[in-house]
């Protein structure tokens, strides 16, 4: 803990505890007194001999009488001393001595200190408590209460980013080098009246970069930027937003010419009118302040706002509209090559094997944000790490790339050798039909290692991003996701719930081919169901279907007919390779997995102890790659190394 934060601490301690023991020193006084003994009650309490008579004094500085009762005045009174105010006379005191007490006579000179201790240091107290509390509550050196200060901060160039730190989103780039283009030389852009764009928004899934196009902007252009969050501006307290939306512009004019860039806009930018509160909601405010904002100030003020969202769909129309946001830049999830030059953006400082082929690497990510592929570099550079190895290699990428998709290997996993033969069989079939199958992506790879809930996985690997897909690519599909359940048929003779995932797939796969995409004969190109839903959020949602129940049975017929008929292909294919399915399956038990590679020489007819041979023959090739690797980090860090002669003129020390 630092020295001021150990001070504040003690600070609070303090404070707690004193109000504890003032606490408790109030409420045993409250409580040791009899709340209303009046001089009737003591007179009686007397006569019942329910008062200690040795302890009744006088204190005659306060005129009052005080004294404590006895066991049988306590049960009865409720407290255990009683008070009497303005009783203290001669006339009191002559009739206690009839009744033979003497009471004793004080007389307190510290009254008035003893006063001001017990009213005013309670009050003192709480008033210091209040201004420490006040203190704390300040905001970057502002005064106390500063809610409606905005929270922007300034982008320092410590940690400067510019546009080659960002890859695969090339359209975003040339988007906001043209935004640079306008804060370094406007006059190039107004000079044939042209009016230079106020707001530039972003839209994309999350990971695909927005944040660190803001930030190369940030680097390129060389004027102050300004970034703050949409959730920044809303706070408990009405009025808030609004103030520092006017706060955040005045600062923006004054360092003109400058970029803001608020990141989760939807925060604060949603379709007014959906709130519980009306026209006085606060964030509806706020977005009034942030809308009049936008359109206010003049193009000569030189501040451009860049924002960003993943949820448009949800923002104000008002907030949409030309000279507010006038550039729509769209980010989407990188493609083919965006993957490959995103991946060697982030393994340019990393030590990388001669074997790892990136472009592979890219083809095996398909739907990778740019943070998914980040996230999948790092992975294999720790798994590299947990083994000291000095590069890292392809077999690397590959695991990492098995767990941020699948998850970790269950190997702690119990399987009984039946369930592997079943997996394993179940796998070699979805192989076997999608090398026999034209229009399929390649198989990379299958495995019958547990991961997540697949007890296997037959993976494929697309030579290239495809945009449509067609006919014939969707027919095979569906003989491809019943080629496990087949080979289950034809093996065993009995069905498993390992196909439970499959035939979902296949399902949805063929009642979109009928319903949505007009790819069956009998029905023909009719869009029977609609899809609501951003598509590039990934979310979409079903809408009632629009047809009767006679098209709805042949909707049924149809959707039918083409499972029955993939499903009858697959088990078709395994039928006529019935040795290849079983050299597979084998293979699969022996080696738990097989690269894509071994299962073209599986269907080319090669056996198991073609596999084996095939296998040394990697391993010993991988292995003098790793020695050579490491002869070179010797060699480098030997040159690396200091000379045995100190720099300042003596023999280098050597240290034991």
């Amino acid at each position: 803990m630092k020295p001021s934060g150990r001070k504040v601490f003690l600070l609070w301690m303090f404070f707690l505890v004193a109000g504890l023991v003032f606490f408790q020193i109030y409420e045993y006084r409250r409580s040791s007194y009899v709340s209303d003994f009046n001089y009737p009650k003591f007179i009686q309490a007397l006569s019942d001999e329910e008062i200690k008579k040795d302890s009744i004094v006088f204190n005659t500085s306060k005129q009052e009488i005080t004294g404590e009762l006895t066991e049988a005045g306590v049960a009865k009174y409720k407290g255990v001393k009683f008070r009497i105010q303005g009783n203290v006379t001669d006339k009191g005191f002559e009739l206690l001595r009839n009744q033979g007490i003497t009471p004793s006579y004080v007389n307190t000179d510290n009254s008035f200190w003893t006063s001001v201790l017990l009213n005013w240091l309670p009050i003192l107290i709480f008033a210091g408590l209040f201004i420490f509390f006040i203190r704390q509550l300040q905001i970057g050196g502002g005064k106390a209460l500063a809610f409606g200060k905005s929270r922007a901060r300034l982008v320092s160039d410590r940690k400067k980013v510019t546009f080659k730190d960002v890859a695969g989103v090339e359209e975003a780039k040339e988007e906001l080098q043209e935004i640079v283009e306008f804060l370094r030389n406007p006059k190039k852009f107004t000079r044939l009246g042209g009016r230079i764009p106020k707001g530039v928004l972003l839209i994309g899934p999350p990971g695909t970069g927005k944040t660190l196009l803001a930030k190369a902007v940030a680097g390129e252009a060389k004027v102050p930027f300004f970034t703050i969050s949409g959730s920044d501006f809303v706070e408990m307290f009405v009025g808030v937003g609004a103030s520092r939306v006017r706060d955040l512009f005045l600062q923006g004019k004054k360092s003109a010419p400058c970029v803001i860039f608020v990141d989760e806009i939807d925060a604060v930018g949603r379709h007014r009118g959906s709130g519980m509160g009306g026209g006085h909601d606060e964030r509806e405010q706020t977005l009034n302040q942030l809308l009049v904002e936008m359109d206010g100030f003049e193009s000569k003020a030189g501040i451009i706002l860049i924002a960003a969202t993943n949820r448009p769909d949800v923002l104000d129309p008002a907030l949409l509209r030309p000279g507010r946001f006038d550039r729509r830049v769209v980010v989407n999830v990188p493609d083919l090559k965006g993957r490959h030059e995103i991946l060697k953006v982030h393994t340019r400082n990393i030590p990388l094997s001669s074997h790892v082929e990136l472009k592979k690497i890219a083809r095996g990510t398909p739907g990778f944000s740019g943070a998914d592929l980040e996230n999948l570099v790092n992975e294999s550079a720790l798994m590299a790490a947990r083994v000291d190895k000095n590069q890292i290699e392809m077999s690397d990428f590959e695991k990492a790339k098995d767990k941020v998709i699948m998850g970790r290997e269950r190997r702690s996993m119990v399987i009984s050798e039946k369930d592997r033969e079943i997996t394993a069989y179940h796998e070699a079939g979805h192989t076997l039909v999608g090398k026999r199958l034209p229009n399929l992506d390649p198989v990379h790879k299958v495995t019958i290692i547990p991961r997540g809930m697949a007890l296997g996985v037959t993976q494929t690997l697309p030579k290239e991003d495809t945009l449509n897909l067609s006919k014939s690519k969707a027919e095979n599909t569906l003989a491809f996701l019943f080629g496990g359940r087949a080979a289950e048929e034809i093996v065993f003779k009995d069905y498993t719930t390992g196909a439970g995932n499959d035939i979902e797939k296949a399902t949805e796969l063929a009642r979109r081919m009928v319903c949505e995409w007009g790819m069956s004969e009998k029905l023909g190109p009719l869009a029977l169901e609609k899809r609501e839903g951003p598509v590039y959020l990934g979310v979409q949602y079903n809408k009632g279907r629009e047809y009767s129940e006679a098209k709805a049975k042949e909707v049924d017929q149809e959707v039918y007919r083409l499972i029955d008929t993939a499903y009858k292909k697959a088990v078709d294919i395994l039928k006529e390779n019935r040795k290849i399915l079983e050299v597979m399956a084998k293979a699969l038990l022996q080696y738990e997995t097989i690269s894509g590679d071994e299962v073209d020489m599986i269907t080319r007819g090669a056996g198991l102890d073609d596999l084996e041979k095939n296998r040394k023959e990697h391993d010993l090739k991988l292995e003098q790659e790793r020695k050579e690797s490491a002869e070179k980090m010797k060699k480098k860090q030997k040159k690396d190394e200091p000379s045995g002669v100190d720099p300042l003129g003596g023999p280098k020390p050597v240290i034991t």
